[in-house]
């Protein structure tokens, strides 16, 4: 889904000859995953940084089109709402220095944006605290066809209008522009077929205290919901289960309801066993290992962790972690890479397969309700324990996990550190945004003002005022 399309509307024919495309293409991926040799090359990483757009006023500005045209910058794309924004951050090798240099390019890019924004500024932040509801007209949809076909393909299998329930907020609404209300930092890292099993489980199970550490979205429609309201809010906002698909057990945005057993090719069949086009764009005259129209597809369900596969320069595998919010800082998203990806390397070093994955999706959405106050259990330790104690038992495993994929020790250190010292003082950006809205007498804006002050300076959470 990160190009435009030259249409927004599809006929019936062009669904099921869709259909018919993704089947074909799945038996061309899977001999291309069991092809010896196949993706085999440095471990590298990536990640897409997403950004609201506010005026003076800490208000959602919806001109994204005006600013990606001011930046002239390959790497910035629009994004569902028009005043969100993403950034493609470079490719680099895990070995090495690879957190200083992100979060280089993060500070730069943020910096970037945000001085390209006429009568306002750019925000890394999970959910922008002023969004109200005439923010989410269909007005507020981008200016592209990839939204429009999008939105009428979910509207298409969904009669029913979407349904969000988060705690005491009930809405219901035709459209999936309340998507438009989540900005993630979204990590690949790319992952050799025959290691993808034990690394896509490792990240399913790392991704809880993670998650617990990093919660930066408490407030939306000015209610305090979750610790991380986003994980809830794609999830409900995104979902086509009408009367209709009751029995599929996961929506279009799910953590999933196993364990991988065998490798890629098990989630590429399971989302074209399960899920219904929405996109159908048929490319024609495109080479036999691009399968254009599976990757499309694939690209339309919004699994917290997912597989991508690249044919690009003889073809990749990559596991895309997108449960991370962004922000608060460069430093903060540099950290909490580090320990994801740290936390990850180490865990697939065990077969998590006979572990309950029940315990890994219990501890995801625990992490996202309640932050580092959530009780979390891991393997190899009887019981629930306090999140934040057990992200501190976790980070020599996720340093340990570094160095064995060649990160210099100074460079995994120092991020981990910022890991450390946000569970220690239990400063995470939901707890900072909390506390200052209360000081403030509740004033959205002003938190939102000084928010951006603060997320510019590059300084991590914890040592906000």
């Amino acid at each position: 889904m990160g190009r435009d399309l030259d249409k927004e509307r599809f006929t019936e024919a062009e669904y099921a000859r869709f259909g018919e495309r993704i089947r074909e293409q799945l038996g061309v991926l899977r001999e291309l995953l069991d092809t010896p040799g196949f993706g085999q090359g440095p471990v590298t990483i990536g990640a897409e940084l997403e950004l609201f757009l506010i005026d003076d006023e800490g208000r959602p500005l919806p001109r994204n089109d005006q600013v990606r045209e001011a930046l002239g910058d390959q790497r910035v794309v629009l994004e569902l709402g028009r005043y969100n924004i993403e950034v493609n951050l470079t490719p680099l090798p895990l070995a090495g220095r690879p957190f200083e240099q992100l979060g280089a390019e993060v500070q730069e890019t943020i910096t970037k944006v945000d001085a390209a924004v006429e009568g306002g500024g750019a925000l890394p932040i999970g959910i922008l605290p002023t969004l109200d509801t005439e923010d989410f007209t269909l007005g507020a949809m981008s200016d592209q066809n990839r939204y429009r076909a999008m939105s009428r393909g979910l509207r298409r299998l969904r009669l029913e209008p979407f349904l969000v329930k988060i705690d005491d907020l009930e809405l219901s609404v035709e459209d999936v522009i309340l998507e438009s209300a989540n900005t993630s930092w979204q990590v690949h890292v790319r992952t050799p077929p025959e290691q993808f099993a034990r690394l896509f489980n490792a990240a399913q199970l790392a991704i809880g205290p993670v998650l617990a550490v990093c919660g930066n979205s408490p407030f939306f429609l000015g209610r305090e919901l979750w610790e991380e309201t986003r994980i809830a809010l794609m999830e409900e906002a995104a979902d086509d289960r009408d009367v209709q698909r009751r029995e599929r057990k996961d929506g279009r945005v799910t953590f999933g309801s196993d364990w991988v057993r065998e490798g890629a090719h098990e989630l590429f069949e399971r989302y074209v066993q399960d899920y219904d086009p929405i996109v159908p764009d048929l490319t024609e005259d495109a080479e036999r290992h691009e399968v254009p129209e599976l990757r499309l597809h694939q690209g339309t369900i919004w699994q917290w962790n997912r597989p991508v596969y690249d044919p690009a320069d003889g073809g990749h595998l990559r596991i895309e972690m997108r449960a991370l919010p962004a922000g608060p800082s460069c430093a903060d998203m540099a950290a909490n890479t580090a320990f994801l990806l740290g936390l990850t390397l180490s865990q697939a070093e065990r077969d998590l397969t006979g572990y309950r994955f029940a315990t890994a999706y219990q501890n995801f959405y625990r992490a996202a309700m309640h932050g580092l106050d959530a009780k979390l259990s891991w393997p190899g330790m009887e019981g629930e324990h306090d999140a934040a104690e057990l992200v501190l038992y976790l980070l020599p495993e996720a340093r340990k996990g570094l160095l064995g994929a060649g990160v210099a020790p100074n460079d995994a250190d120092r991020a981990l550190d910022v890991i450390a010292q946000r569970a220690r003082l239990r400063r995470t950006g939901a707890v900072w945004q909390r506390e200052t809205l209360a000081r403030l007498g509740g004033d959205r804006r002003e938190l939102v003002r000084r928010y951006r002050e603060l997320a510019l300076s590059g300084t991590p959470v914890h040592l906000w005022k």
